[in-house]
């Protein structure tokens, strides 16, 4: 049968290419023999639903276990009615033991519905099950308030009585640990303990995919078509995506089903980036749901500092741990913070900068010559004239005020590549800049931002010696540097916006913008 690469929803490993739950974790089994309850915590569209549900299947296979993956979520619109949203969720389950268990491991009793429903059900289901019950309990926190509690709370009661009285076996699976669950009681939104399941053993986290496990996956398509992934095109997927299973399948689902569709035509560095691209500009659900987030109060106050490359300032641990969890972040070699991948590095300006991009229709590319090249000067007085008549305006549209100045030249940017081009951005927090290379066929173009703040230096000369590190290894002898002045009592932009050339210390002529 042929297979496919997959980005919606969980693998079926009769169509999809897909890794073993053994392998990504690897000490689940030993815990459920232990007769152990556990939490898995990962990001959305990590592949926690597909490794669950496999697992499922290998113990029920087995011989061993009646085990079972089962969806909580159908109880998230009621959650200060513990009762209603035991009744759907239970709905719920009669519906998928049905597909997902053989008929004599099917439950033969329900409860009457009502508060505490679950934890009778789950008791009376592993009393009259054949072989020891495990059941794996999905979207745990899209419950919250009373229903969160009352589903906690029982499951603990019920807990003393395994495996004869209730599951041998429970594990939570959702986004975050059991301490960050929602709860809307003692002045916090976040329960902030595991006192309600403080009797789980292990909080256990899906990683993202290993170079090893992409080449894995990649090589199955191979194995089913011939169609080969480059050895390079391989490591650069890897690059762009940091292992993310949701970015890591689709860009092999474009590359395979769409730019290359022909088999014998192997998979490039070039087709990857192609793909990269298509998934920047069509933002798929995924990266659209991590957009969403960016307008959060406690994600903003992390990405805001960061895109402008300054310090994090005094930020919550628990807001740090929930970008982390999130996926949106990560941490570096050296236990700092940075933006989960290039791609999402990409995403989320292009992202916060729509709005603006949407206003910019009416600017024409006066910066292509005649034959469809990118002409550096005419863009340089294209971005000028812009900058003087919109910059100030366009400020307003953005929704992180701190680097609008940021958001309004990516805006434009954007306008420039959308005709066949793209941007590359790298920030890093404390370097108090953002470099971008824009690419457009043959002509490159790295530029470095700055911003000059009430109280502080001139940030050119700095700002000289951060461009030429970059321009170096962009292999470019010049550059744009510009300048954002954001002191207070300033003349309007249209009139303070100049432009110089400067030479660097390693003698390149910088073209400074400041505005």
């Amino acid at each position: 049968m042929t297979k496919w690469f997959n980005t919606a929803g969980p693998c079926k490993p009769n169509i999809h290419y897909t890794l073993p739950t053994s392998e990504r974790l690897p000490q689940l089994k030993r815990l459920i023999e232990q007769e152990n309850y556990f939490v898995i915590h990962a990001p959305r569209q990590t592949g926690k639903t597909t490794a669950m549900l496999t697992l499922a299947q290998e113990l029920t296979a087995s011989g061993k276990y009646t085990a079972v993956l089962l969806s909580l979520e159908v109880g998230a619109v009621f959650p200060h009615e513990p009762g209603t949203a035991e009744r759907a969720i239970l709905d719920e389950w009669k519906q998928s033991v049905k597909f997902r268990l053989p008929a004599n491991l099917q439950p033969t009793t329900w409860p009457e519905v009502g508060t505490g429903s679950l934890g009778t059900f789950l008791s009376t289901w592993a009393a009259e099950s054949p072989l020891p019950l495990v059941v794996f309990l999905d979207e745990i926190d899209a419950l919250s308030d009373k229903t969160l509690i009352s589903v906690l709370r029982q499951l603990r009661s019920g807990y003393p009585n395994r495996p004869q009285g209730f599951p041998q076996c429970v594990a939570l699976i959702g986004m975050r640990d059991v301490r960050d669950y929602k709860v809307a009681s003692g002045g916090s939104d976040r329960l902030n303990t595991s006192s309600p399941f403080n009797i789980k053993v292990r909080s256990l986290t899906l990683s993202n995919f290993t170079l090893k496990e992409v080449k894995s996956l990649y090589e199955q398509h191979t194995q089913a078509t011939g169609q080969i992934f480059t050895p390079e095109a391989i490591n650069h997927a890897y690059y762009l995506t940091q292992g993310q299973p949701w970015l890591v399948n689709a860009l092999a689902k474009e590359v395979t089903e769409y730019l290359a569709e022909d088999v014998n035509i192997p998979i490039t560095v070039d087709l990857i980036n192609q793909a990269k691209d298509i998934l920047i500009q069509r933002q798929d659900t995924h990266l659209d749901s991590l957009a969403e987030r960016l307008r959060e109060d406690r994600v903003k106050a992390i990405i805001q500092p960061m895109l402008a490359g300054e310090e994090l300032g005094n930020v919550p641990d628990d807001d740090l741990r929930y970008v982390l969890d999130l996926g949106l972040c990560k941490r570096d070699r050296g236990g700092g913070l940075e933006i989960a991948n290039p791609i999402y590095r990409e995403v989320f300006p292009k992202t916060l900068a729509n709005v603006t991009i949407a206003s910019l229709t009416s600017v024409q590319p006066t910066w292509l010559t005649p034959t469809g090249k990118l002409d550096a000067i005419a863009l340089l007085e294209s971005f000028l004239d812009f900058w003087r008549q919109h910059g100030e305006p366009l400020f307003k549209s953005t929704p992180y005020p701190e680097i609008a100045p940021h958001l309004v030249l990516m805006a434009f940017l954007h306008r420039v590549v959308n005709g066949g081009g793209s941007l590359e951005r790298e920030y890093a927090i404390g370097s108090g800049r953002m470099d971008i290379c824009l690419r457009y066929g043959d002509v490159v173009l790295g530029m470095e931002l700055k911003v000059w703040k009430q109280g502080k230096a001139d940030p050119l000369p700095k700002g000289l010696i951060q461009l030429d590190k970059y321009l170096s290894g962009l292999n470019l002898d010049t550059g744009w540097l510009i300048i954002f002045d954001r002191r207070p009592n300033l003349p309007p932009i249209s009139d303070r916006t100049t432009t110089e050339i400067a030479q660097s210390p390693q003698g390149r002529n910088i073209t400074v913008i400041r505005g």
